[in-house]
């Protein structure tokens, strides 16, 4: 598997648009890893599941 589609649990990606939520945060936290990945939006906490290869081109950057 190609690396940048390789994601670790905690692990907070910051998406290129932000979640439509009343904070607008771009921040969200991998919470679960498998054919698809679960992240959770760090302004009203919803959970968002998406396939990797939709995920990946809507990376902004990565932070620990």
């Amino acid at each position: 598997m190609d690396d940048r589609f390789k994601f670790e649990l905690g692990e907070t990606l910051e998406l290129k648009k932000p979640h439509p939520c009343l904070t607008r945060s771009s921040l969200f936290e991998v919470v679960r890893l498998g054919a698809d990945v679960k992240l959770k939006c760090l302004g009203c906490q919803t959970i968002l599941m998406m396939s990797r290869d939709h995920l990946h081109p809507l990376i902004k950057r990565r932070l620990k």
